[in-house]
């Protein structure tokens, strides 16, 4: 039966190699180890889909601030998302993120953006940044580039600029 669970030191090989797999690459994995030594890491934002014992897929949500006339606006970025190759397709991706939206929502965050496929992540509630007139730090196509207000109202009267830490650009 899968189970959802933060991360613990045991699951980090784990994480690694469902990740890189996924992807095909280390990039993704590389960016997972240094955001969760950065500030903008959130231990109960790192999830797991556990199996058997076994790491079939991870989530990982972390700090990132929108700048809006000066101010700084917390939020947090979904990145990156993964599920082993042989288990895609099969709605542990989904139940990922909705247990991480909980999550989210239950530790009080009221901003989620995430870099992904509109149609997958439409799904959720994301809605292209652009109709809330965010805008990324780094150049990402329009379509690809959503937010999701975890709070009705979370993103009213806010217009600006997401600020993702450089260590995203590497990806």
């Amino acid at each position: 039966m899968l189970s959802f669970a933060c991360e613990t030191n045991d699951d980090l090989v784990s994480i690694r190699e469902v990740v890189t797999a996924a992807f095909g690459q280390t990039d993704e994995a590389n960016l997972i180890e240094v955001i969760r030594n950065s500030q903008n890491f959130i231990p109960e934002l790192s999830i797991v889909a556990v199996e058997d014992g076994e790491v079939l897929g991870h989530i990982l949500f972390s700090a990132i601030a929108i700048e809006v006339q000066g101010q700084i606006v917390p939020a947090l970025a979904l990145a990156p998302l993964a599920v082993t190759p042989n288990c895609q397709r099969q709605g542990i991706g989904s139940q990922l993120i909705q247990n991480g939206l909980s999550k989210c929502r239950q530790l009080d965050h009221s901003i989620v953006v995430v870099v992904g496929h509109p149609h997958y992540y439409g799904r959720f509630g994301f809605q292209k940044a652009s109709q809330f007139s965010l805008h990324s730090s780094i150049s990402f196509p329009d379509e690809v580039f959503m937010v999701l207000e975890l709070k009705p109202g979370a993103l009213s009267n806010i217009s600006g600029t997401v600020r993702y830490p450089a260590y995203f650009e590497e990806v």
